[in-house]
């Protein structure tokens, strides 16, 4: 469970704070590219310039990256570029990432099919879980948005950027504009 002075501070953070999550529990960085790539590019620093997403030079976790300092900083249109760029083929992390920016797209049935099927490959993702019930949230369906957050906390995410996004939600009644 959330210690209340977190919760406080989560409910008093600023908009980006509570935006797309990822593998950490912090906002990502912003970096060249969000700030000077086009879409559909990702910042290489070897060559100090900006290559396409598809480009050899990057692996997955790199574009998965890339695809969330790009949603989190509100360039959904770059960040599903990327996102098609990605070779892991339709993992759990790529399904929750196309669900989310399907909701941040206001195509609140594309995001649920999209996190169903990322939680059919894994039930223990706590971040597709956190995303699908913070719609639930925006569709106002809070009590199947604490159930998730019930099972968020039951399956190892207490503590998490998941669990604490979601309780803001829940604790505002309301969402963020990403």
């Amino acid at each position: 469970m959330l210690r209340p002075a977190v919760l406080a501070a989560l409910l008093c953070a600023p908009i980006p704070a509570l935006a797309a999550g990822g593998g950490s529990d912090s906002a990502p960085s912003t970096t060249n590219t969000s700030t000077r790539c086009a879409a559909g590019k990702i910042w290489d620093e070897k060559s100090r310039s900006c290559l396409d997403a598809k480009s050899e030079v990057f692996d997955d976790d790199a574009r998965f990256d890339a695809v969330r300092e790009l949603a989190y900083y509100g360039r959904a249109d770059s960040a599903a570029l990327v996102l098609a760029a990605m070779t892991e083929g339709d993992t759990d992390r790529v399904l929750t990432y196309r669900g989310f920016l399907a909701r941040s797209a206001g195509d609140m049935d594309a995001a649920m099919v999209w996190y169903a099927a990322a939680l059919a490959q894994n039930p223990d993702n706590v971040l597709a879980r956190s995303y699908m019930a913070q719609g639930f949230v925006a569709q106002g369906r809070m009590a199947d948005a604490e159930a998730e957050l019930a099972e968020i906390r039951a399956r190892g995410g207490a503590g998490t950027w998941a669990e604490a996004s979601l309780a803001a939600a829940i604790g505002r009644g309301a969402l963020f504009r990403y």
